[in-house]
């Protein structure tokens, strides 16, 4: 018999069937009927429950089986006890991250996780947890907004990379009556909408106020940012390269593709000249985000489609951090980005294999990246070295982040308490450094003079250390 439901949630009886399908039907009645093992006390159970009383099993080889056979259980629905909510170690239902103001991570421990290792402790559940004390401070989800910054400073350069080279790409499109579109199984087939490409940056719009809003209510926000400043700017500083270094022909006879023409004072020799004239064409693009509802009319960049990256990182990231019962949502989600990426062909500003690939490498970059976030604590001294090596922006980003972000939401009035204690703590940082000038200066004789400086700090910041915040807010229930 299949059982769909969730282990946690298992009845005797249905440990029993389990028992029963594993080859273990002459320890069901004692586990179940017995000592009423259900699916939650099943995972927590371990070899010294088994050898012990009341169970006293004293065959070793059944010993070692049944629990082959639940750790493997609990290898195969650790995934499904995150998502409802569950310590996989102690079975708690609590969030994977709890928080009290910025969330408290769980930190997978593989020792911990086979409970066999600890069978000493018995199934006491603070043996497993005993040293949460230890990572007390590396447990915590800090939101780290240093970093949510470096990374937004990183989608800002790319962002002008992206720009200058769609400039120098501009110039070097074919010409159109030498190089006519290539053969593409969609253009030849579908019509040309005039007014496609518009709808496309609508939707866009439409996905990107969408993602604000879960940015605004989300309680991890600056850990959702960085992830994503980072991604995108990783995307399209490869969008770069695929631009500049093989040029593709118009995909449509209705876009009107010349290079531009230079400035009389720009002479063939004046490389600076050019240069900032390049730049200044380069703000034009960047000021209206590469849209031509702003007014920006590019060509040349093909290889692949901006417009789809955008679209589909949007798309992605809304789905991810949104929770899993909003089907309405996420069903409206992809919608836009399909009707997006439909919009663009129809508006034959992109071939097919531009935004399929656009597609693809979005997709497989996200969730790659997620893959190696939710698991980093399971990975070995080899795959952290690794990491560091190939994705060293992941391991930048991500080396306080060892375990899948919840997705918690903060109320508007819980925003407000938030930025008013933020603001009410600053305050008394800032009143006690200078009321710790004022007594260093008290201290001084009166015919002796001081240089405020950098060092004259350190009182400040003891002080600082010192001073109790008295605006706390109040611990999650």
């Amino acid at each position: 018999m299949m059982i769909m439901e969730p282990v946690v949630n298992w009845n005797p009886r249905e440990v029993s069937n389990w028992l029963e399908k594993k080859g273990h039907s002459k320890y069901s009645r004692i586990l179940t009927e017995d000592h009423c093992i259900d699916g939650r006390a099943l995972l927590l159970i371990n070899e010294a429950d088994l050898k012990s009383p009341p169970i006293s099993i004293n065959v070793l080889g059944d010993i070692k089986r049944l629990m082959l056979d639940i750790r493997q259980l609990k290898v195969e629905n650790r995934q499904t006890l995150l998502q409802l909510g569950f310590d996989p170690i102690s079975l708690l239902t609590k969030p994977v991250c709890s928080a009290h103001v910025y969330g408290t991570q769980f930190r997978p421990d593989p020792f911990n996780f086979y409970d066999d290792i600890h069978m000493n402790h018995g199934s006491d559940v603070t043996a497993t947890s005993s040293h949460s004390s230890e990572f007390e401070e590396d447990r915590r989800l800090k939101p780290e907004i240093w970093k949510a910054l470096i990374a937004m400073g990183y989608l800002f350069t790319v962002t002008w990379i992206t720009a200058f080279v769609m400039v120098i790409v501009h110039d070097r499109v074919p010409d159109m009556k030498k190089y006519p579109p290539l053969p593409d199984i969609f253009l030849d087939n579908v019509p040309y909408i005039p007014w496609a490409f518009h709808m496309c940056e609508l939707t866009g719009t439409v996905l990107c106020f969408v993602w604000l809003a879960v940015l605004v209510f989300h309680k991890h926000r600056f850990i959702l940012l960085r992830r994503f400043f980072a991604l995108s700017g990783t995307v399209f500083l490869l969008r770069c390269i695929t631009m500049i270094i093989t040029s593709l022909s118009v995909p449509g006879t209705h876009l009107e593709c010349t290079p531009r023409k230079k400035p009389a004072y720009l002479d063939d020799g004046n490389f600076l000249g050019e240069m900032v004239y390049k730049m200044q064409q380069a703000y034009v693009i960047w000021r209206g985000a590469g849209m031509s509802i702003q007014g920006v009319r590019t060509c040349g960049d093909y290889m692949f489609s901006g417009h789809t990256v955008a679209l589909t990182m949007l798309n992605f990231f809304i789905t991810e951090y949104t929770p899993r019962d909003i089907y309405l949502l996420h069903t409206f989600s992809w919608l836009l980005n399909m009707f997006g990426i439909f919009f663009i062909l129809s508006g034959h500003e992109h071939y097919s294999i531009d935004v399929f690939i656009a597609f693809y490498i979005t997709s497989r970059l996200f969730l790659y990246y997620h893959t190696l976030a939710n698991n980093q604590a399971l990975n070995n001294n080899v795959d952290s070295c690794r990491t560091r090596i190939w994705f060293p922006l992941f391991s930048f980003f991500e080396s306080s982040c060892s375990c899948m972000v919840p997705n918690e939401y903060e109320s508007l009035t819980e925003i407000a308490e938030n930025l008013a204690c933020s603001t009410y703590n600053n305050y008394l940082v800032i009143k006690s450094a200078i009321k710790t000038q004022i007594l260093l200066l008290r201290a001084l004789p009166s015919n002796q003079t001081v240089q405020i400086g950098p060092t004259s700090l350190v009182g400040a910041r003891a002080i600082r250390s010192r001073t109790p915040i008295v605006l706390i807010k109040k611990k999650d229930k």
